[in-house]
Formats: C-alpha cells, sequence, structure tokens
C-alpha cells in the first residue's frame, strides 16, 4: 500500500490523488495514477471542469478529463504485454464502477484499498463477480486486514 501512495504523488488530479499497484506472485506488474491520458493537457493546467460544475464525488465520471489510477495501471499492462489474469490489486481507494467493470473483466481477483469511495456500486458488483475486497491500513508493517 505504501507504493501505491508513492505513485499516488504523481497524479495530477486537482480533487483527488489516487494510485494503484497491481501485484501478481510478490511482483509489481503495473502502477497507475489519476491524471489526463498522454499529450494531452492535466487538469492542473486546464482546470477542473467538475469542480467548476460542482459535481459530487463519484458521479458523472465522463466530464473528467482524468484517467482513473486503477484504469492506467490495467492499460499500461496491457500496453506492455502483462497478463494481470489472477492478480492483486493496491489501490488507495475503493474503486468506482467504471472501474470495477475494467477490474473484474481483467480478471483480478482481489483488491486491498486503503480509503473509501462515493459508489456504492461497485462493491455489489465486486461481490457477485466473487472478486475479494479487504480495506487495509498503509501504516509500516502492517499487513492485510488491519485497518
Amino acid at each position: 500500500m505504501e507504493i501505491a501512495l508513492l505513485v499516488a504523488k504523481r497524479s495530477t488530479c486537482l480533487r483527488r490523488m489516487v494510485g494503484a499497484v497491481i501485484v501478481k506472485d510478490k511482483r509489481i506488474l503495473s502502477t497507475g495514477y489519476n491524471g489526463a491520458p498522454s499529450g494531452v493537457r492535466h487538469c492542473i493546467e486546464t482546470g477542473c471542469l467538475r469542480e467548476q460544475l460542482k459535481v459530487p464525488s463519484g458521479q458523472r465520471h465522463e466530464l473528467c478529463r482524468g484517467i482513473h489510477a486503477e484504469q492506467n495501471a490495467i492499460i499500461q499492462a496491457a500496453y506492455h504485454g502483462v497478463s494481470i489474469k489472477g492478480a492483486t490489486l493496491y489501490c488507495t481507494n475503493l474503486p468506482c464502477s467504471i472501474c470495477s467493470k475494467m477490474i473484474i473483466n481483467a480478471g483480478i481477483r482481489r483488491i486491498l484499498y486503503q480509503a473509501g469511495y462515493a459508489d456504492d456500486m461497485s462493491r455489489e458488483m465486486f461481490g457477485e463477480a466473487g472478486v475479494e475486497v479487504i480495506q487495509i491500513g498503509c501504516e509500516p508493517g502492517q499487513t492485510e486486514g488491519q485497518a
């Protein structure tokens, strides 16, 4: 989780800094943070449309220039030809419902996250798909299941 928190520091989002790390067999396969696609201006340059429109967290994702950290981690694995089937995702936040659909279809079987997110549908879909979801802390030496 500490690595996910470090990756989150690369975020260019003005509202929330999120980091994700995909791991399998104790090896890091891919990382991602939330920000605009490659070659596109970031919110730190253009301002945040969601903030200007006062869009609540967890709603109207299409009004954001950025890609979520989980999406970027999945895309990076695909870009480099790395299979993430059966992997574990460490994420600073519980994934949203859009990311949860991608995570399920990518074959990720377990998610460990630090903080919640205002999107109840994601937890419901993970349960239905059999994806294990565990909230953990991030203190050094803290293990899975400890919050």
